[in-house]
Formats: C-alpha cells, structure tokens, sequence
C-alpha cells in the first residue's frame, strides 16, 4: 500500500513552460504542498497533482485548486549564476590581496590561491558584492601596535570624531578651545564660584552680592539668561559652589559658618548645624563656629562633603546627618597652634584629604585612617601669613598645582613632595577664590590674574605642565579674573570675573553641546495675550429670573452697562433732605435707616410728616376694626380732639372764678 500525500496544487520550478488556462490543469496554480516532495521532471509532477486526494476535493467541493497562479522560478538557474558570481568575486579578492601584500605572504597566497577557486563545493564560498580594497590593505598587525582591536575601533570617543586629528599631532595652543566666546551676565559684582555639573547641562554662579545664579544650556537662547537666581544664604557672599559626582544636589559655601546643599532646582536639602562659639575644643562641637572658606565633594562617596572655616577645622559631613559632622581634621602650624584652611580639595580617587593653610603650609591626611597624623605635609610651600587660595590634583592624581595670594601658582610632583616642579611668579591676585587648574589631557596648567595698577585687561594664562613655558593667555575682559573651569566632557571654559561678567570659550568644532546649544536659538517674543477680567458663566437651564443671556454683539453689552450704575460708575445723586453726611441718603432718621437696609419695608417717604401718615388710616380703623378696638369697644372713653388754634397760650391771662 502506497503513502498517500495531501496536496492543493503545486508550484513549477520550470521557466520555459507555458502556462495553461485549462480548468483541468491544476499544476499552474495553489500555493503547494505539504510534506517534502523532491523536485522532478515535468511528467511526474503532472502524475502526482491529479491524485486521489485531489481528485476526491473535486468531486466535493467542486475546486482542484486554491489561491492565485503560482510564479515560476528556476532556482536552479539562479544558484549557478550566483556561484559563478562568487567565483569572479573571489579570483578579483585574491588578486588584491597578492599584489599589496609583501612577497612572503605573496608565496603563501599565491601556492593556496589556485585551488579555492576550482572548489565549488567549498563551505567558504562568499556570496555577494566583493569586500572594497581599501578594507583588504589595512594590516591587523599595525592596528595591534597602535593599540587599536576589534573592540576599541567602534568605540571611539566622540571627542576625537570631532577633532578631525589625533590630539598628539595639534599643537598645546589649539588644544585650547577658544575660537568663540559667548557672554552671560550674573550681576554687578564679582562672580568669585563658578561650578558645571558633571554631564554639562547646567551652570551655577555665585557672587558676592549673595545670589547664585542658575544657567540651563539646553533651555536658554542665544540671550543667554539665567532661569533661576536666588539668595540661599540670606545677606552673606557666596565663595564656593560646587555639584555632587552625580549632578543631582550642589553644595553652597558662604560667608556663614553653616554650608547648604541644594538640588538642582535651587530648592534647600540641608543645612549643616553651626557650632557651639564658645567651647575651646573645635573637636567637641557639631558644627563650625566661624565663617567658612571653602569645600568640596567626595568624588567616590556620593553623600560626603567636606568645608573648611576660619575656625581652624576641616569637617567632613554626610548628607544623611546634617546634625553633626562625621570626622574633623585639625591642621597645625609649626608650633603646634592651630592654623586656618584657606582652601581644600579631594585627590581624583577620594583616598587623600588636602588643605592649604594661612601660614603658607600644604597639608594632607589619608582618607582611609584617622584624621590625627600627616601623610604630607610641606611648610614653606607659599609665603607665611598669606592666603593659598586654590589647590588642584592632576587628573592622573600625581601632580598638584597650588595658588596663592603671594604672585604665584606652583606645580608639585606628589612622588618628590618637597620642592616645587616649577614656580609661575608675576601672578597678581587680590581675592581668596582666585583659583587654578589642570587642562583635562593634564599637559597645561591655567590659572586667572588680576588687575593690576597699569593693566586694562584681565588675563587667563595658560602654561605647559612638562616644559614649564608660557603656552598663551586669553584677555577675557576689563577686569579681574577670579576662577576659570575646563569642563572636560563639554571641551569648554568657563570663566568669572570681577565685573559679574561670566564667560564661556569654546571651539566650534572640538567641543560639545554647552553653550552650542544656546547660540542657534533665537530669542523669540511672548505674545501679549488679553487678560478677561471677568468671565461669563453661561447657563442654559437656569430660571428665566437668574438666566444670562448670552450678547452677540459689544454694543448691546455697553448699552447694557450703561444702564448699570455700578459698572458705568453713575456718581452719587445729590442729597435731597436731611442732615449727617450720606446717612440721609437712606433715611433722615435712623428707624428708616434700619427699615430700609433691613428691607423691612419697600418704600419709607422720610420727607412725610408721621402724625398725618397715622391718621390716614384713622378713617378705615374706625369702620372696619380688627385689632385694638375690638378689645376696648365696651370701655373705650370717647376722644376728643382739640379743635381751633393750636398756638402758645397766654400765661398772662387771669384765671376766672365762678362765684
């Protein structure tokens, strides 16, 4: 017994066959078979779509077939024109590869190149268009020598994408990104912190005219306003700022001794505790007792910070426990009495703590221990009774660069800690944030200076961290330059100065979004929208007394007004009677003024006289009594009136007697 198969029709492999429309054909059409049904010649295929099956769905459903008309392909044909394809693909590859490679690998491609080609049945054919020769010259060998695998070429960094050229052919000056400059305008007084959050969305300024100012990149135009300012310390200067490692809150150094944590909106998260002033012990208090003079982030630990003050203590905080501080650090002079911090930085890993101090000292402590000794400690690293105003690690963590109120700003090897590197003299600065820093590839050192007596432009100076040489300057404006930030994912500067002038360089084509951003919108006008000063509630199904109806026109709606004396302001009608001021309006005599706003009665003439209003009723009381005369009718005397003159009698006239 055969196995019988289940069939709707067939599809035809054959180009050359003509297509019958005969309604006893059906190998034209349906839409297969099931099963697997090995391709034959045209006569068996015939044999095999007029089967039982077929036949018995005929005489049922009276179809041979469903769908529409097959096409016909030759696959066969298609598989031998795209080998023969391949083959020409391949001889052209090989070709390539033998004339650009050297004449060893020549030999070896040359003896394994004639029997690939001859191989039709090899697993390593390649179907398709030929791989571009440009692509087969490159050697993986020298891309392993330069460092470059698989892994590392499609993960770039965007920064060199943009540059065009490797950083190590362009020149330390256009490294600099200063090809433009955009302007934005904190105040009148100088902007002394300047902070970029880590992703280089937002900026933060402060002064000290006590605001902090909030500048969003991606939502300003190109007239570049701040969209929030504020005054988060009340009436004491803002000395440093600075956001977390995440960017989600950033802390604000004043002028009091208890710094604030804000969020990026600007809204108040902590208050760190002030001290108790008149203990001794700086370690016994909760918090600072004097004016603060810096501070900073952890760049490891997201929650700690740390602030320096005038009291002589560095204090580490958590943001958990504003209460009370987690560790306090107290530096010494040489005598052992107690030294201020004038500044205070983290190394680049978290794991060292660094301070400078008044009396010219440098001084570190490990993270990891106690806070009691020095890991480094450098006395003399800038002039004695003067102010180290900044101090900065090397992205590397293995320079330092320090700047002081003495003229100079002086590069330090951390593995030789004893003798400056180099020493930057001819540097004027006049106020205690004048900062410095290291570009983000560490090759240069900047740092701001003052104006001087016979100087008209405030610099930025820029210096080479191996040859020690003046690389170039910058003159940013009329005034003092205070503190300067290279944020290192946006490639740009931003700058403070002593005029309320903070300004942003940057380089069109080496940097990134920031103040690219603003420059292409354009600032455009609110429209003035019309202020309804009172709104019409409309409604249909109220009683025809309380229904508004609904004017069409204006006319209609300022005659309307103008018989309302409120809304036309009608002025106050003249007084026609009685005395008081504007009491007589509503009645002469306070019972009329009680009835009337009462609304005890609907009309009160207070100009008639109240005898004669009383006896207009004597007439219809008399006939028709209901209330009072009812009661007396039985006792009631009879009146009598006065009748005649009712003029003043003579008290002269003699009484006379009957006698």
């Amino acid at each position: 017994m055969s196995k019988k198969q289940i069939s709707f029709g067939k599809i035809s492999f054959n180009i050359n066959k003509t297509s019958s429309h005969d309604s006893g054909d059906a190998s034209t059409t349906g839409f297969g078979t099931f099963g697997r049904t090995p391709i034959q010649e045209q006569k068996d295929i015939e044999e095999i779509a007029e089967d039982l099956e077929s036949q018995h769905v005929h005489q049922v459903m009276g179809i041979k077939n469903f769908g529409k008309k097959a096409k016909n392909i030759d696959v066969e044909e298609m598989i031998k024109q795209a080998k023969i394809a391949a083959q020409e693909a391949n001889r052209k590859k090989l070709e390539a590869n033998i004339a650009n490679s050297s004449e060893e690998k020549s030999d070896s491609a040359h003896n394994s190149a004639p029997d690939q080609p001859q191989d039709d049945s090899s697993d390593e054919e390649v179907f398709g268009p030929p791989v571009p020769s440009s692509l087969l010259t490159k050697d993986p060998d020298k891309d392993k020598a330069e460092g470059k695998d698989d892994k590392t070429k499609g993960d770039e960094d965007s920064y060199d994408e943009l540059s065009g050229s490797d950083d190590e052919d362009m020149t330390l000056e256009s490294r600099i990104p200063n090809t433009h400059e955009v302007e934005m305008l904190h105040g009148t007084k100088a902007v002394v912190a300047v902070a970029v959050d880590p992703s280089g969305a937002r900026l933060a300024t402060g002064s000290i005219d006590y605001e902090v100012s909030f500048w969003d990149f991606a939502g300003m135009d190109a007239s570049m306003r701040s969209f929030r300012t504020l005054q988060p310390c009340e009436n004491h200067p803002i000395k440093a700022l600075q956001y977390s490692a995440t960017g989600d809150s950033i802390l604000v150094v004043s002028g009091s001794a208890q710094a604030k944590v804000l969020d990026r909106d600007g809204f108040e998260v902590l208050e760190c505790v002030k001290g108790d002033q008149y203990i001794t012990d700086m370690a016994r208090t909760k918090g600072h007792t004097a004016t603060l003079n810096s501070g900073c982030w952890h760049p490891q630990i997201r929650e700690e910070f740390m602030t320096c003050s005038q009291d002589g203590t560095l204090r580490l905080w958590l943001t958990e426990n504003p209460k009370q501080h987690k560790s306090v650090i107290k530096p010494r002079q040489t005598g052992g009495l107690k030294t201020n911090p004038t500044s205070c930085a983290f190394s680049r890993d978290g794991n060292t703590v660094a301070c400078g101090c008044y009396d010219g000292s440098i001084q570190m402590w490990d993270h990891r221990k106690n806070f009691v000794n020095t890991t480094s400690l450098l006395r003399d690293a800038h002039q004695k009774q003067s102010e180290i105003s900044c101090i900065a690690f090397s992205y590397l963590g293995s320079f330092l660069v320090s700047r002081g109120n003495d003229d100079t700003m002086k590069l330090w090897d951390l593995r030789n800690f004893k003798k400056p590197l180099n020493v930057f003299g001819g540097l004027f600065s006049r106020y205690e944030q004048t900062d410095c820093s290291f570009s983000p590839d560490d090759s240069m050192v900047f740092t701001g200076e003052s104006l001087q007596r016979n100087q008209d432009v405030g610099r930025l100076i820029f210096y080479n961290a191996k040859t020690f040489e003046k690389v170039t300057h910058i003159e940013v404006t009329k005034s003092h330059v205070i503190k300067g930030v290279w944020h290192a994912k946006l490639n740009q500067i931003f700058v403070g100065c002593g005029n309320g002038i903070v300004k942003c360089y940057y380089d069109n084509k080496r940097s990134l979004r920031g103040a690219k951003l603003c420059i292409v919108k354009t600032n455009r006008k609110k429209q003035s929208m019309e202020v309804v000063s009172s709104q019409q509630i409309i409604t249909p199904h109220a009683l025809p007394l309380f229904r508004q109806e609904k004017l069409r026109t204006s006319k209609k709606k300022m005659e309307k007004d103008r018989l309302d004396p409120v809304k036309s302001r009608r002025p106050d009608l003249p007084i026609t009677s009685g005395q008081g001021g504007r009491v007589a309006a509503s009645g002469s005599t306070l019972s009329s003024f009680v009835i009337r706003n009462l609304g005890l009665s609907k009309r009160v003439d207070d100009e008639q006289d109240p005898r004669e209003a009383i006896l207009k009723y004597a007439k219809e009381a008399e006939e028709n009594p209901f209330w009072v005369a009812p009661a007396y009718k039985k006792t009631q005397p009879m009146p009598i009136f006065q009748e005649g003159d009712d003029g003043p009698s003579d008290s002269k006239k003699q009484k006379t007697s009957e006698g």
